[in-house]
Formats: C-alpha cells, structure tokens, sequence
C-alpha cells in the first residue's frame, strides 16, 4: 500500500460536523441501476429513464453517462442553491461551449476546471474557483464557510474496503459535509444504500484515492 502524502489527511481542528443538505444526482438515470452499468450486467443504453437525461438517443445517451460525473455535480449544487436543474446533456452542451469539455474523436477531454468555473459564475451566478492545489486540511473550514466541493477522486472511493486504486483522480465527488473523523460526499458513480448519497469517507481512506484538486463553489452574491 502506497504511504499517505496528506492529501486527504484528517483537521487537526477538531472540526464540527457540518453536513449540508444536498440533494443527490447520479451520473446516470437510473440510480438504482448504477451497479448493474458499472458491473457490466446491463448496458446503459438499456437504462429505461434514458430520455430524460436530454439525450438524442440510448447510444448518445450511454457515451455521455460515463463521462458527466461533473454534470451531476453541478446539478446537486444549483439544486442545493434554488437554481433550476437542467438535464445533464443541456449542461454538457453549455460546457462543450465554454471549453470545460473538448469532444475528439476518440474520447472527451474535461471537467477542465478553469472554464468550468468561469463558466459556473458567468452562466449561474455562483462562486466558482478552480483549485489545482486543493489540500485535505482545508476541506472542512470550506465546507463549514458554505462551501460545496467538487473534489478529484479515484472512481474506484464507491467500494472504499477495496484494495488501493492504481492512482487517484479521474472522478468528480461532491463533498456536502465533514466530521472530525470523516468527510461526507455524494458520488455520482456510487451504488445505493451504501456510497451514492452521504457517504462518509474517513480522513486517512480518502488519501488513497483523492488527487489534491477540485473546484470550490459558494452561493455567490445575494
């Protein structure tokens, strides 16, 4: 097991827990169908709520749902905050735009996190900041301050018993809320009853799979 490098190291604060009330979205349509997409037992174009991701079709909507982790993200947040919640392909669109994804022919570059925020206060009205340098420490006085915090993650953090991840990062989390010995997130990609919605990840767990990068985002101006 690779050692700790702080990251995800628990306040020596002794913070109080602070758990916001967020409403939870996952990354595909179906919550209760993640494990099945993720397992490989079913497709996601077979997911029967497709259409209201705002897709085209089952085979554009199965692309994009492996890839809007961030999407979800931001729907919890604007619907935490009184915004409307569009579908996640009219946000995708909006950011495709904004230059916080870049399709190619072989994948999809993003969440870049600059113009996502920039994109997030201009389009929302929110406060938005990139964090490419986004320590552990600091997540429970931002949280605390009002803060919501999308943090980069190993997808692999839904099933947290598991062996160390290969690396970290390569997902979105939310994080919603902290405790003296846990950080709590909703997961876009987690499974239900066990890591989608407040899922409480202790301190010294979340360094093995968390990058140290992320994007803050407040209310913004009254």
């Amino acid at each position: 097991m690779r050692g700790s490098n702080g990251l995800g190291a628990r306040p020596a604060d002794g913070s109080a827990t602070v758990i916001h009330t967020v409403p939870y979205y996952a990354q595909w349509a179906s919550p209760d169908l993640v494990p099945a997409i993720i397992g490989g037992t079913m497709r996601a174009a077979d997911d029967p709520l497709w259409a209201e991701y705002g897709a085209k079709s089952p085979q554009e909507y199965e692309w994009w749902s492996w890839r809007l982790c961030g999407m979800a993200c931001l729907r919890m947040a604007l619907g935490f905050w009184r915004h409307p919640v569009p579908a996640p392909m009219a946000l995708a669109a909006e950011c495709l735009e904004a230059g916080a994804y870049v399709k190619r022919a072989d994948g999809l570059d993003g969440l870049i996190y600059g113009p996502f925020a920039s994109y997030a206060e201009r389009r929302w009205g929110l406060h938005a900041r990139s964090r490419p340098q986004l320590p552990g420490g600091e997540i429970p006085e931002l949280v605390a301050s009002g803060r919501l915090l999308l943090l980069s993650v190993h997808p692999s953090i839904r099933e947290p018993a598991a062996p160390s991840p290969p690396h970290r990062g390569g997902h979105l989390v939310l994080a919603v809320g902290t405790t003296e010995d846990h950080v709590v997130i909703h997961n876009p990609s987690g499974f239900p009853g066990h890591s989608q919605e407040f899922a409480r990840i202790p301190w010294k767990v979340l360094d093995r799979y968390y990058a140290g990068r992320g994007v803050e985002l407040g209310p913004g101006r009254a």
